[in-house]
């Protein structure tokens, strides 16, 4: 029983070691800001309310078109599906929203078949590859930039990320801290599809 103890302690002890190194990696990865040219602006989705982006969505689309009127991509990427009891998905919002502040339509890819963030990445990824693009700039909350840069990497892409400051989920908030701690739960998932899926070529 002593040794079954011994070894339960070891292997509790080695997951609390993992555990810290990737958020740790989390954290470092939510305070880089990697904004360069790129093929395209990715902006991941977030909640709606009838048709008008919540404060989060609005955050990464206001970042997004800060980049996109700098000149870093010709191209904005809008992603995002339709959530339980809504009639709009997120992406069509973004979109709304771009186009509200006179980017053109032409300039702007909608892509609304995701409900999570691999979906989401995956639909972006056939997109990037039809157009012979692979590298994207991607636009989301700090917290999210570590698993994002997996998941685009399973699918086969180039990614640097700019994270927005303006968020209400405030950098080193206690709210921020969590979703920091739920994403490193996340990472191993997304590093397991990285792992296992064959890229495009």
């Amino acid at each position: 029983m002593k040794r079954v103890l011994r070894w339960a302690g070891a292997a509790g002890a080695g997951l609390t070691l993992v555990y810290l190194v990737l958020l740790a990696w989390v954290f470092r990865v939510s305070r880089l800001d990697q904004r360069e040219p790129a093929d395209a602006i990715v902006v991941l989705g977030a909640a709606q309310y009838n048709g008008r982006p919540s404060p989060v969505l609005k955050a990464r689309l206001d970042h997004a078109l800060d980049l996109y009127r700098a000149g870093l991509a010709p191209t904005l990427v809008v992603t995002g599906g339709i959530g339980s009891g809504d009639r709009m998905s997120e992406a069509t919002v973004g979109h709304r929203y771009l186009r509200a502040h006179q980017v053109p339509d032409s300039a702007i890819v909608v892509r609304p078949d995701g409900r999570t963030t691999d979906e989401s990445m995956r639909s972006v990824g056939e997109w990037m590859h039809d157009h012979e693009h692979s590298r994207m700039l991607l636009v989301s909350d700090p917290f999210h930039m570590a698993r994002l840069r997996l998941e685009a990497k399973s699918n086969g892409l180039d990614v640097s990320t700019s994270p927005t400051l303006t968020s209400p989920i405030v950098r080193g908030s206690r709210i921020e801290l969590g979703y920091l701690a739920e994403e490193a739960l996340k990472l191993p998932v997304a590093a397991v599809h990285l792992m296992f899926r064959k890229p495009k070529p």
